[in-house]
């Protein structure tokens, strides 16, 4: 079987391994055939700490080829979408049946496996404000992996949206995502910004210090991005503006225990009525993984990087 692993002499710190071991699923999991996979920014950070020989790959898609012996899950021959701890960039992977969604034949492969990781993560933490209907809500990062499904479900659940983005060059993307307001800063003091019930925040250093300064009493701040690993100073002072007893969570993408299949199941029926579009920015033949490691270095694209996987 063929799938990539860890090797510091390879492209990117990979390498196409060609004799990889057949898998030999447990009784709860399927064994499903790859047809693609997406890449997220920090698998390049996992890469460089794991052994030589770790094989990557977290969110992935494809046909059931067998299902669990213990009766669990999807059929053969079911479409599905998987969130996996590791081993996804290659041929074939067992998956517990939790970690499964059955998708529409409206969904394609491409779209399920740009879901898991960002679009667990959008959903959960837009789960931290409880119901924001009619709600003010804020998302920094905004056409960001996680930040444009934070944009799409949060005006799917009715709030009112404000996208952050880092340049004027963004603006229409989110727009087009559905955000209400977009803006290129928080510190603007004309743009009377705020408050908000909720903040979905993937930026971190002095916008999440910035963020703050604008939440409603009361109010949320569901923090589960810090690209660059920027810092900054929050004080209580900052929660005076306006946001007072507000709190604010540290939120990672779901844990490893934690059922998945359940809210990936709500993700793909979403984008099969068409009101939530992953973002692709591209796809490439799974052979050129380590391409898209320097192509996301390069800030070649914008959106989901997905590899499809032939023999």
């Amino acid at each position: 079987m063929r799938g990539f692993i860890t090797d510091p002499a390879g492209r990117a710190g990979l390498r196409l391994n060609e004799d990889l071991p057949e898998p030999a699923p447990k009784p709860h999991e399927a064994l499903v055939e790859v047809r693609a996979y997406a890449v997220n920014n920090d698998e390049a950070t996992l890469i460089s700490r794991r052994p030589d020989g770790w094989r990557p790959g977290q969110d992935a898609a494809g046909v059931v080829l067998r299902a669990a012996a213990d009766g669990s899950g999807p059929a053969e021959g079911t479409r599905v979408a998987c969130y996996l701890d590791a081993e996804g960039w290659a041929q074939r992977v067992p998956v517990p049946t939790h970690c499964l969604a059955a998708l529409d034949d409206a969904v394609s492969f491409e779209q399920a496996a740009a879901l898991p990781i960002a679009g667990l993560t959008a959903l959960r933490a837009l789960r931290v404000g409880g119901a924001v209907l009619g709600r003010q809500v804020l998302v920094t990062g905004a056409t960001g992996g996680v930040g444009q499904f934070a944009v799409q479900l949060a005006v799917a659940a009715g709030a009112t949206v404000t996208a952050l983005v880092s340049s004027p060059e963004r603006i229409q993307d989110a727009q087009a995502l559905g955000a209400h307001r977009v803006v290129t800063s928080l510190d603007d003091a004309e743009a009377t910004l705020g408050p908000f019930h909720l903040v979905l925040e993937g930026v971190g250093g002095d916008v999440l210090a910035a963020a703050v300064r604008l939440v409603a009493p009361g109010g949320h701040v569901a923090w589960y991005g810090n690209p660059g690993r920027r810092t900054t100073e929050i004080s209580l002072a900052d929660f005076y503006a306006q946001g007072w007893n507000a709190h604010i969570v540290g939120f990672i993408s779901p844990h490893p225990e934690q059922t998945k299949g359940e809210d990936l199941t709500i993700l793909a029926r979403l984008v099969a009525d068409g009101r939530l579009t992953p973002h692709i920015g591209l796809v490439l033949d799974w052979t050129r993984t380590p391409e898209v490691f320097e192509r996301m270095a390069a800030r070649a694209f914008r959106g989901k990087a997905v590899l499809t996987v032939g023999g």
